[in-house]
């Protein structure tokens, strides 16, 4: 019987992948990601001193701009390669697995905020105030991690549920806004964020926030107690954050597949008047779930305090507000997909770094291919003219298309 039962669950298992693969909308995902990144194979080649060189008297040799262009893209992909993933040349275990964890370290705070990002879009709602929710959480988290002395353990928990909760307060403010007047999130979380942004910088100006000895925008250090080590040891960046974000990726998936609040969630951002009908609540729903998704937002840039800057800065956030709402749509607002996509963006950004300093090629190629996946990924019908794909009645739609389709 067990055996039976067994086969019975990698039965289901496998049809479950294999239903995965050849869903639609992941094929215009993979898709989307190779006619992206095909784009990204041509600038390379046009931003090339020596492939240029050679195009201006390319129908009396063409083999040397073929040649050339080869070379380009040869090295560019192969410094990429051992700048994202392992660097077979390394003298050592530790600098052959070394890429990987660069990758791994720009990963994780893009996919905790995908992560939270993804709630908001299952209700319907666009949040592009991750950027916003990621300042605040980090003011929340640096106040408790260098103004509270702590023990150990205790005060790194500390401070990471202060920019959870940080998070949840910036973004559930948002939802309780749009549950009450009907103002547009999208419009409030513009807003939200440069708000957030004037908070720090006026933050950053107080005798509390300035680090004794400079007249830099900056606070202390993080106490070593509220800090987060890397993980696999001195000179790498990958922290336990990035254990946090697979605990969070298997979190969210179980929220939206088997918990009430997944079900209300995405009941409300496909149809809010039918979930009215149903004896659901759509203000309630909204405001919980903005206030979900700043919480998870709010982890990922305590994480990211903790883990990488240690201290306050006027960019704390980066660019990982805007890089996150590319990842949600890359992983079309799945758990899984999201930290897939994560993966991948953390790779290019990991390889784009390197490729810059071994050929010479700008990282920005890097930020267009990004961006150019995001641009097919909303326009699905695109990918499918372009690539001929064969239509069906059920058009694969990104997160976007559904939360404009929902209101």
């Amino acid at each position: 019987m067990t055996t039976r039962t067994t086969a019975g669950r990698l039965g289901r298992w496998a049809d479950a992948l294999l239903r995965a693969f050849t869903d639609r909308s992941v094929v215009v995902t993979v898709l989307a990601v190779v006619l992206a990144m095909a784009l990204g194979t041509v600038l390379m080649v046009l931003t090339d001193a020596d492939a240029m060189a050679s195009l201006a008297y390319v129908f009396g040799r063409p083999g040397d701009f073929f040649a050339a262009a080869g070379q380009t893209i040869g090295s560019a992909y192969a410094a990429m390669f051992t700048g994202a993933v392992v660097d077979p040349t390394a003298p050592d275990a530790a600098g052959f697995f070394r890429p990987l964890t660069e990758t791994l370290a720009w990963a994780t705070p893009l996919a905790i905020a995908g992560l939270g990002l993804s709630i908001s879009f299952r209700a319907g709602l666009f949040n592009v105030g991750a950027q916003g929710q990621i300042i605040m959480a980090a003011v929340a988290s640096s106040m408790v991690g260098f103004m509270l002395h702590l023990p150990p353990g205790i005060h790194l928990v500390l401070t990471l549920l202060a920019g959870v909760a940080a998070g949840a307060i910036w973004g559930g403010i948002v939802g309780l806004l749009k549950a009450k007047t009907g103002a547009h999130e999208v419009i409030l979380t513009i807003m939200f964020n440069q708000i957030a942004y004037l908070v720090l910088a006026y933050l950053l100006t107080l005798p509390a926030f300035q680090r004794p000895g400079t007249n830099a925008p900056m606070s202390p250090a993080l106490d070593a107690s509220a800090s987060l080590g890397p993980l696999f040891g001195a000179g790498t960046r990958t922290t336990a954050g990035i254990v946090v974000a697979i605990g969070m990726t298997v979190l969210v998936w179980w929220t939206f597949q088997r918990s009430t609040i997944g079900f209300q969630l995405a009941a409300v951002g496909s149809n809010p008047f039918a979930a009215r009908t149903a004896g659901m609540r759509p203000a309630v729903v909204w405001t919980m779930g903005m206030a979900l998704s700043g919480a998870v937002i709010g982890l990922a840039g305590s994480i990211h305090l903790a883990g990488d800057e240690h201290f306050l800065k006027l960019g704390i956030a980066g660019s990982i507000g805007s890089d996150a709402i590319m990842v949600a749509l890359l992983g079309r607002s799945h758990p899984v997909g999201v930290l897939v996509g994560a993966l991948f963006f953390g790779a290019l950004r990991a390889g784009g770094v390197n490729m810059q300093a071994y050929t010479g090629l700008s990282i920005d190629i890097v930020l267009v291919i990004q961006a150019l996946i995001v641009l097919f990924l909303c326009a699905p019908a695109l990918i499918t003219k372009i690539f001929g794909l064969r239509r069906s009645e059920r058009r694969a739609i990104t997160p976007l298309q559904k939360v404009e389709l929902s209101r």
